[in-house]
Formats: structure tokens, sequence, C-alpha cells
């Protein structure tokens, strides 16, 4: 692969104001993803606690809440192109400009929902508007994670990419973590009728407050340095895509695969155990409370992960936490059977905070590192997205479904969410180390950048 020795060595100089404008670049891709990642995880909470009453109350419940799920799983489909669209023009473009499109896009739809007639008032159109809305973000959110990641990746020394790189996994979990919090203020403050009719609107008004302060912050932040010594000194590249297809198919191939392990984990423990606990006759809340202590758990682990993978490397700490994830699942549904307060909340935080976060710090830096700067955006939002659609978007749908011809048992639930995680570890064995700190100070790709660094 390409490299630039004399860039690697020196980094970016960690001068006072260069520390200052790192600060920022971080601080931006934290609270733009937070912002982004709040507008799509509040649809997983209002399918699991409102939309099948409100969108699909002629049917029976089990199967209103799986169709609930299945406008969660909508956006997911969409991802996927939203990601090739969005890394094109962020490897043509830039990586700050395509951040403000993607989050006008993915925030303006989430405040569109919150205005939404229901199924009482329009009748099927209420659902079919639903889906239209989760698709057009979906879309916007297929370019986020990709830009926000390489933001921070390309401004960060690489012998710290791992750790100032991880702060931005933060955004999601915080931000599947606030409108948790506002649903339950919520129901415990309203009454079933009031919170039906109206209150669950609520989170997603709110979403264009945290639209204009995402926007105001990364409107503050300079664009890519790297990115912008691509524009400055190659001349004009092939189609990105095209570029991937034709020198790095292993490492899209991988690197897909790889995303597998932290795309299932996420969506079992946060919203499928919470729907598996109210089934066998334990309260939701409890489980719902323990995924709140685990993700604040998670968010304080993050950071630690990203160290970890500049000391050992990206690959090593991502397999080692994969193996962890795969031990864990059937301990996962046991601790919910027994209905018991702590043991629920040892086995969310050990998931979530130890398991999950393991394998979604290492990300960061990682798959960033795997592609040449002039077809990095593309390249992170398709392995990004294609991985999430596969083992994300239809899992709630093809567990929920995999539980009901299961009588209810959770074995089928566990054997596909382990095959899930043995395809992770095998896209992990065709990808290589990409720590500088692990290849003797080389990168992997090539990171060009200023002269003047």
């Amino acid at each position: 692969m390409p490299t630039d020795l004399d860039a690697r060595a020196a980094g970016p100089e960690q001068t006072p104001s260069g520390t200052r404008s790192l600060g920022r670049t971080v601080a931006a891709s934290v609270i733009g993803t937070i912002a982004e990642y709040y507008d799509f995880f509040i649809y997983g909470t209002a399918s699991a606690l409102v939309f099948n009453k409100v969108f699909f109350p002629e049917i029976d419940p089990m199967v209103g809440t799986l169709a609930a799920f299945s406008t969660y799983a909508v956006g997911f489909f969409a991802r996927p192109l939203g990601g090739l669209v969005w890394g094109h023009v962020g490897d043509r473009l830039g990586r700050k400009k395509t951040l403000v499109y993607t989050l006008l896009l993915t925030g303006l739809g989430t405040f569109v929902v919150g205005l939404m007639p229901t199924y009482d008032q329009i009748g099927i159109w209420a659902a079919v508007v639903l889906v239209l809305v989760r698709l057009i973000q979906g879309f916007g959110v297929g370019g986020e994670q990709g830009g926000a990641l390489l933001l921070t990746a390309e401004a960060a020394p690489p012998e710290k990419r791992g750790f100032y790189a991880s702060f931005v996994q933060m955004g999601s979990p915080a931000a599947y973590l606030i409108p948790t919090a506002l649903f339950a203020v919520l129901e415990a403050q309203l009454s079933e009728q009031a919170f039906l009719a109206w209150g669950w609107r609520i989170p997603f008004l709110l979403s264009f407050i945290v639209v204009v302060v995402g926007l105001y912050i990364r409107l503050r932040v300079p664009e890519s340095e790297t990115f912008q010594a691509v524009k400055d000194q190659q001349r004009p590249q092939q189609a990105p895509l095209k570029t991937l297809l034709r020198d790095q198919r292993r490492e899209v191939v991988g690197g897909l695969l790889a995303k597998f392990v932290e795309a299932a984990v996420f969506p079992l423990y946060t919203i499928f155990l919470v729907s598996y606990a109210e089934q066998h006759g334990v309260d939701g809340g409890i489980v719902l409370d323990a995924v709140i202590i685990a993700i604040v758990a998670e968010l304080i682990m993050l950071p630690l992960w990203g160290r970890l993978t500049d000391r050992i490397g990206r690959r090593t700490t991502f397999i080692g936490a994969a193996v962890l994830n795969l031990v864990l699942v059937v301990p996962a549904f046991l601790a919910i059977e027994t209905g018991n307060v702590v043991v629920i909340t040892a086995l969310m935080i050990a998931g979530l905070a130890l398991g999950h976060a393991g394998t979604y710090a290492p990300q960061a830096s990682y798959f960033p590192e795997l592609f040449p700067s002039a077809a990095r955006y593309s390249g992170v939002s398709v392995v990004w997205q294609f991985g999430a659609m596969i083992a994300s978007g239809p899992f709630t749908v093809v567990a929920s479904a995999l539980l009901v011809l299961a009588g209810g048992g959770f074995v089928w639930v566990a054997v596909y969410v382990a095959v899930l995680i043995a395809l992770s570890l095998l896209g992990l064995r065709m990808l290589p180390e990409t720590a500088p700190n692990r290849r003797g100070g080389e990168e992997y790709a090539d990171w060009p950048r200023h002269e003047s660094h």
C-alpha cells in the first residue's frame, strides 16, 4: 500500500493551538454523532414502547410489536445507499460539508415524526408515512459515522489515534441513553392515555434543538487536513468506490464481516432483551434500568478500550472482545430469566461495557486505517453501513420470529447471534493489524498531510 513515512513519523504538531483544534474536532464529532444517533435510536425505543399501539393497533400485540420493529429495521436498509452516496460526496467534496448535510436530513426527518398523524386519524397511511420517513432518516445516517470518525482520526497523532477516535464512539450509546431516559420520565409522569395521545411525540420534537446544537458545533470545525492534502496534492481520482472494488476488496469484505458482532449485540442488549423479559414475566423496566447503568459504564470504558488498541493493536483487541461476546450470549438470556436485578445488571454491564465497547472502540481507528485517504470515506461507510444492514437491520425482526417459532425459548436466537459473531471472527482473520505502534511506526494505508506538518 502507498505510504508517507515523513508524515507518519511527525503527525500533527501538538502545539497548544493544535491540541485545542484537535479537542474541538473531537467535541464536534461526538456531539454531532449524538445528534444523528439520537434521531436514529429514538425509533428503537418508540418501536418497543408505543409504535405498535399508535400505528398498528388493529393486530395482535405480539405481531404489532414485530411490525413496529420492522419499521425500525427499514432504516438500516436505507443506510447502505446513504453510505455509498455520502461516502462518494465525502471523498470528493469533504468530510465537514457532508456531515452538515447528513445531520440536517436525519434531524428534520425525526422532527416530522413528532408531527405525524396516527392510525386512528389516517389509517394505514400513518404506517406508510412512518416507513418513508424512516427510509429518509436511514439514508442520512448512512453517511454520518464514517465522516465523524474521519474528522477525528485524521486529525489525531498516529500513536494516539485509537484513543482519540474512540471518543466519537461515545456518541452512539449516549444517543441511545438520552431518548431512553426521556421516554422513562414521560411514562412515569404521564397517564398511559396521555402518553399515547401526545407524550411520545415530545422526544421527537426535541430533535430540533439537538440538530441546531449539532450544526452550530460542526460548522465551527475546520475541514480534515488529510482530505485537504489529497485535494491539493493529487490529480483527479477515479470514483472512490471503483478504487475500493479494484484494490481493497479484502479490506471491504473483511471489515464488513468484522462489523457483524458489534452490530448484533447492541440491539440484543438494548432492545430485544427488554422485550424478551416482558414475554417471560419479568418487568421490562428492570432490564431497561440495567441497560441505562450499563451504557453509562460503556461511556467510561470506550476511551480505555481505544487506548488499549494503541498499545496492543486494533485487531488483537477486536478479536478478544468478539470472543467475550460469544461467551456471554447464553448467560445473558439466563440472567433475564432469573428476574434478579443484580444478576441482570451485572450481565448488561459485561455485555455492553466490555463486550460491545470492546468491539466498538477499535472500529473508530481500525476501519479508517484500512483504506487510502482518497477513498477512505467511501471505504468506512461501505463497511459500516452494509455490515449494520446485514447484522443489525433485521436483528430484532429475525430474533422475534425465532422466538415465536421456538415457543418462547431462546436457543435459536442464541445460535443466530453466535453465527454472526463467528462470521466477525472470520472477517478479522482476513484483516491485517493496522495500529502504527504495532507496525514500527508505519501506516497500512497512506495518510498524507500538509507539508507544514
